[in-house]
């Protein structure tokens, strides 16, 4: 380790390995580096850094995958020029926001194979991430703050305890690849419809029943979702509520209708009722006579076959979602909606 340190210093070096030395301390001398660029430290036992990193103003790249960190080192946060930032098997158990918060300039995170149960919301500040990877790690929520990220282009949270995503995954528009395989997982964001740039989706072993609707419509070349708990088309006998909709239901339908011809009434006086539009905001289309509605009132599901050129593992008929605005469209004729059996 000594004479890589000491070519470095005499060379003034921009990169320096010091990844397999066995070392559980990062030399101070380091801070004689005031250009290095590229600092390598994995597969050693380092549990701490020293303050000394705080002079490496222009590093890009750190890697200290493979060592003894408990937590982020707080000196982490003062470097502003990290693009790349590798800790993967560490123990890290938290990522603190204030460390976070430094990183703005961060590309790349790599914290696979730790035992984080959180992200926090400060993640927001991330705006040029575009890897970020918390593979095998002890995640419970993601934050909604990660909808902030739209520069991302792959999310890996593989091997995790997630029982849902945020609905704002969908402002990830620059998103190609997710990977959320091995979590726990009951649903996707119905809102994952506008990720149109999404090219690969691995939701393997979840408790999936379902994709969202018009899921069908995303441009997948790679789709990996064996080992859920998807419904089948099993036909059986139904029995069909009485149709009874809410006044405020009919009122919304109306209003949702009229708000659609631009030189409605409605449509020019909803400015001027601000909590009106943020209500219908969360209103849908019946599937098959594509009028509007406020809440769901029929969940249906249509089986969908999968693009010949789109990589998938097993069936190549997926289920869907599909809301239906009353008994009266379910009931007719010529469609491939089924109802959903509730057991």
């Amino acid at each position: 380790m000594t004479e890589s340190v000491v070519r470095a210093l005499y060379g003034k070096a921009k990169s320096l390995n010091l990844s397999s030395k066995k070392i559980n301390v990062v030399p101070e001398c380091i801070s004689r580096l005031p250009n290095l660029s590229v600092l390598l430290l994995k597969n050693n036992s380092i549990s701490t850094l020293p303050n000394e990193l705080l002079y490496l103003h222009h590093l890009v790249e750190l890697n200290l995958g493979n060592n003894a960190l408990k937590e982020l080192p707080a000196v982490l946060g003062h470097l502003e020029s990290l693009k790349k930032l590798y800790l993967f098997s560490n123990q890290i158990t938290a990522v603190p926001p204030d460390v976070i918060d430094g990183l703005q300039n961060l590309v790349v995170l790599n914290l696979n194979h730790n035992h984080i149960r959180r992200l926090p919301p400060e993640i927001k500040s991330l705006t040029r991430l575009r890897h970020l990877s918390v593979l095998d790690n002890q995640l419970e929520e993601v934050p909604a703050e990660l909808g902030h990220l739209t520069s991302l282009t792959e999310i890996n949270f593989t091997s995790n305890n997630l029982p849902s995503l945020p609905v704002q995954l969908y402002q990830c528009k620059e998103l190609t690849k997710l990977h959320v395989a091995r979590n726990k997982l009951t649903s996707l964001p119905e809102g994952i419809k506008a990720l149109t740039k999404l090219q690969v989706l691995d939701v393997a072993g979840n408790k999936l029943s379902m994709f969202p609707v018009e899921f069908d419509s995303l441009p997948l070349k790679e789709l990996y979702h064996e080992d859920n708990r998807f419904v089948r088309c099993e036909p059986m006998s139904s029995v069909q509520d009485v149709e009874v909709l809410m006044l405020k239901e009919l009122a919304a339908r109306f209003v949702l209708q009229q708000d659609r011809d631009m030189s409605s009434l409605v449509h020019r006086m909803l400015p001027y009722y601000p909590p009106l539009p943020e209500l219908l905001a969360n209103g849908s289309c019946c599937a098959l006579c594509l009028n509007p509605f406020l809440t769901t009132w029929l969940e249906c599901v249509h089986f969908v076959s999968v693009n010949k050129e789109t990589k998938i593992r097993s069936s190549k008929t997926i289920p869907v979602r599909a809301f239906l605005c009353s008994y009266k469209c379910f009931n007719t004729e010529g469609h491939s909606y089924y109802s959903v059996a509730k057991k």
